[in-house]
This record gives structure tokens, C-alpha cells and sequence, in this order.
């Protein structure tokens, strides 16, 4: 089991390269994380969603992601609130303290799903949640220590270098741990180390004397991880507005607070003719071609946020110059004239006006679409894969122009009748390289295409992985300790 002296410490990476490494030395491989807390979400065939970052480890090891990799997901609601998410499935809301009562019930769960996930493997990676050194939130716990105690795992630690104070982190990490959880720590790893790690080596004999836990790797920085799709929203935060190169195509997203599903951007970004600028709250949106407005975990508490930045001004004006607005899934139902909640699904039941771009209106229900999809943009043809993961029914006049044709012969989106204003329920569908080229020759007309091969570059990115924690982690002696659990 992975853990981390922290969120964000890069668990979720350290996990996906272990996966392709050990893989390619011909192991059966499995990723499994108890309860992880996202909205970045990924759909599996069973048609339950797990968090994103378990699909990509799924993918390096060359398996199907399934819901019981990640057999308990929430997802944030409010700032005190999430959605619970239990084998793939939603089972409702709870605010903090009602999760705090809620996870030891949940134990028997996990468990099972971790023997389905161990059935026929040579190896399971496990990755906690945050950080075991949370002591305040031990009772009940499922996410690191409590689920290693139960499922008998030795632990891998993993401290980030890169933010400071790693040396007081790991010995403060094992000092606040009773024994019987300190005799599970078998070592622990470096991350994002910048410059010669040779300086580092002091400081292992310091940590090796307050704990006397060896050092299994110092991991220099991974620029490529960039490629790689990021589970949390805090990656937002790290990453900064891409300048735009002399006639690079612009596209704009506002940043909403609960967004959701954002690695739809990832292909974008990856594109060299192409800026994406998250606009962060307090400012306001900057010119661009396109104004792209994301999913969101809730809807209707987003709208009103885009509407107290400010933000629909500028994007009435946006869309007055002649500027071009998609919307994908949550983004989609804001672009209507109305979205509402008479259920209660995401809070107090309520009607608020949408942005009024799309004749269009969204009427949010219980049951959830989770599933994978595959069809064709009706404006140019092209073939796009995708996945659709939301609440609510909409229905309108612009309907009637969908955006997308799925499998079956299935309308999705609309499509206002000036051709500038489009919203789907599709995430996912840039990575088609032959539809994301299509659709940014008509935002910049005669643009000629980069020929970036979107899921092949992805799969490079988990190749250089591997052999950036090849270099730099033992990992034969990884192994051994895993086989001698």
C-alpha cells in the first residue's frame, strides 16, 4: 500500500508508473484505492464511475477499469458535503460528519472488492487518501491505516520534496502512528526532487535514525506528468495560464468551483497551436475563440458562482462579437434557458434561469447516466469515444439541431441555429484526435492539423513513467515486500 505524508504528494503517479513497471516485466498487475475523494470521475463497463486517477492505473496495466478498484468514491458537493459513491453506484449524500459515522459500515465492502480486485493477481498496488498522520479522522478509517490493518499490507510512504518540509513530515508522519501501524512502514520514497539528489543523502540518515526506515528511492521531478491525466482539482492550481504563441488558437474556461470531469481539456492543452487559460474567480474572462464551459458536481450552485464572478456578461458579450460557447454536461445545461432541481438533487429544490444561449431547459433527476459511448459529431462527420456521466433530462427547440449522433442512432446535445452556441453530454470526446482536429479547423479556418495522436502520447507518458521510477526506485526490493506480506 502507497501512502503519502500528504494530498497531492503524487500517490496517485507513483501507483500508475509502479502498474506499467511491474506489468512489463510480464506481472499480472492491479491498482486498488479503498476511497478516494474526486470529481474527476472515469465510467467502467459495469457502467459505475470510479475516480479518475484508478482508470488511468487500470490502463497501465493493460486491464479494463472496473468499480471495484475503487470501491468507495465521494465526490464534493459543497464544502462540507459530498456525494457517496459505494461499488460504482450512488447511495446518496453525506456532509462530513454523517461520513465519519457512515465508513465503518462501508468496511465490509471494501474488503470484498479488494478480494475481487486480488482474484487471479500477482500483484495489487493499493493507494491511500491523503495522509495516515490524520489521526483526528483514524476511527473507522478505510482509507490508509484502518484498511491496511485490516487487509494486513505493508506500507510504502511517499513525501513531496517539492513543497518543503519532507524530513519532519516523514518522522512526524511515524511518530503520530501506535506502533502496530509504525511496524507496517517498510520505507518510504522522495518525490518530485529537483536538482542532485545527492544532497539528499544527509537527510536520509537523519530520518533513518529517528525512524529507522530506509530510503527506497529519491524520484526526481517528472515533467511529463503533465500529459497524464490529473485527479485532482489542485492540479488546476499548479498548473499556470498557457501563454498564447503569436496565433495560437484561444479557448477559455471558467474556473467553477466544483468543476468537474476537467481532464476534457487535457487533449486541448496538449495541442501546440492551442491556449487554454483557466479563469480563475475574480477576474474576467479574457478574449478567446471559444469559451468552453466544463461539468460541474453541481449544477445549479455553479451557475449562480458564474453568475456572481460576473462571468455570464462576459460571455453574453463573447457570444455578441461573434464568439463560439460549447458547454459539456454540466456546462450544456447552463447554456439553457432554465435548469431545474424539484427533487432536490443537489440541494433545496429550486428553478434558476440559465444563460439563455441555448433554447433549451434541464430538469434534474435522481437516476444517472453512467455509461460509455461512441458516435459522430454531425457537423463534420468525425468519429469521437466519449463517456456520459451526469443527472438530468433536457429537452428544447435546439434539440431538434443535435450536436452528436451516438451509437443507435441517438441524439445528443443541441446546437443553436447560428451554429455558434453547441453543448453535449459527452465527456472525453477530445481525445479523438480526427473530431478535436476537425473541430479546431473551425474555430481557426485553414488551421492545419499538429497530427498529435492524443492516447498515443498518453501511453508514451505512462512508458517514460516507468522508467523514470525504474531509474530511481528499487524496485526488486519493492517486490519482495510485497511478497513477503
Amino acid at each position: 500500500m502507497v501512502q503519502g505524508t500528504g494530498s497531492d504528494v503524487g500517490k496517485s503517479l507513483i501507483v500508475a508508473g509502479l502498474c506499467r513497471a511491474y506489468t512489463r516485466r510480464g506481472l499480472k498487475v492491479r491498482p486498488f484505492k479503498p476511497q478516494n475523494m474526486s470529481n474527476n470521475a472515469a465510467v467502467t463497463a459495469e457502467g459505475g464511475e470510479i475516480g479518475r486517477a484508478q482508470a488511468l492505473q487500470a490502463r497501465a496495466c493493460g486491464v479494463a477499469p472496473s468499480v471495484h478498484m475503487n470501491p468507495v468514491l465521494l465526490k464534493p458537493q459543497s464544502e462540507v458535503g459530498a456525494q457517496v459513491v459505494v461499488q460504482g453506484r450512488m447511495t446518496g449524500n453525506a456532509d462530513a460528519r454523517a461520513y465519519l459515522a457512515l465508513k465503518p459500515k462501508l468496511l465490509a465492502a471494501v474488503l470484498e472488492s479488494f478480494g475481487r480486485v486480488g482474484d487471479g493477481a500477482d500483484l495489487v498496488l493499493v493507494e491511500g487518501a491523503g495522509s495516515p498522520a490524520e489521526v483526528n479522522l483514524r476511527s473507522g478509517d478505510i482509507a490508509n491505516m484502518g484498511f491496511a490493518e485490516a487487509a494486513d499490507l505493508p506500507v510504502l510512504l511517499v513525501a513531496d520534496i517539492d513543497r518543503g518540509g519532507a524530513i519532519a513530515a516523514i518522522v512526524g508522519t511515524q511518530a503520530l502512528l501506535p506502533p502496530s501501524e509504525q511496524a507496517r512502514l517498510k520505507g518510504y520514497l522522495i518525490n518530485k526532487f529537483r536538482g542532485d539528489a545527492r544532497l539528499f543523502d544527509p537527510a536520509i540518515e537523519i530520518i533513518r535514525a529517528r525512524t529507522g526506515l530506509d530510503c527506497l528511492g529519491v524520484v526526481p521531478w517528472f515533467a511529463a506528468a503533465r500529459r497524464l491525466p490529473a485527479e485532482d482539482a489542485m492540479a488546476l492550481d499548479a498548473a499556470p495560464d498557457e501563454a498564447a504563441s503569436p496565433g495560437a488558437i484561444r479557448i477559455v474556461v471558467p474556473r467553477l468551483p466544483r468543476i468537474a470531469n476537467f481532464d476534457d481539456l487535457d487533449p486541448l492543452r496538449a495541442e501546440p497551436d492551442v491556449a487554454v487559460t483557466i479563469a480563475e474567480p475574480g477576474r474576467p474572462l479574457p478574449p478567446a475563440e471559444l469559451i468552453l464551459l466544463p461539468g460541474s458536481k453541481s449544477t445549479i450552485a455553479d451557475l449562480k458562482a458564474l453568475r456572481a464572478e460576473g462571468w455570464d456578461i462576459d460571455i453574453l458579450a463573447h457570444r455578441r462579437r461573434g464568439g463560439r460557447v460549447l458547454g459539456l454536461c454540466a456546462g450544456y445545461q447552463m447554456l439553457g434557458r432554465s435548469v431545474a432541481d424539484p427533487e432536490g438533487i443537489e440541494g433545496p429544490p429550486e428553478t434558476v434561469p440559465g444563460l439563455g444561449l441555448l433554447e433549451i431547459a434541464t430538469v434534474l433527476t435522481g437516476a444517472k447516466s453512467l455509461v460509455e459511448v461512441e458516435g459522430e459529431d454531425r457537423a463534420t462527420g468525425r468519429r469521437l469515444r466519449g463517456y456520459e456521466m451526469h443527472v438530468g433530462v433536457t429537452t428544447g427547440a435546439d434539440t431538434a439541431r443535435p450536436m452528436l449522433t451516438l451509437a443507435g442512432d441517438r441524439p445528443d446535445g443541441a446546437v443553436a441555429a447560428d451554429g455558434l452556441v453547441q453543448g453535449c453530454y459527452v465527456h472525453g470526446l477530445f481525445a479523438a484526435d480526427d473530431f478535436r482536429a476537425a473541430y479546431l479547423g473551425g474555430l481557426r479556418p485553414r488551421r492545419q492539423a499538429s497530427g498529435l495522436a492524443y492516447e498515443h502520447a498518453v501511453e508514451g507518458a505512462l512508458d517514460a513513467l516507468a522508467d523514470h521510477l525504474a531509474a530511481a526506485v528499487d524496485l526488486d526490493r519493492l517486490l519482495r515486500i510485497a511478497r513477503s506480506a
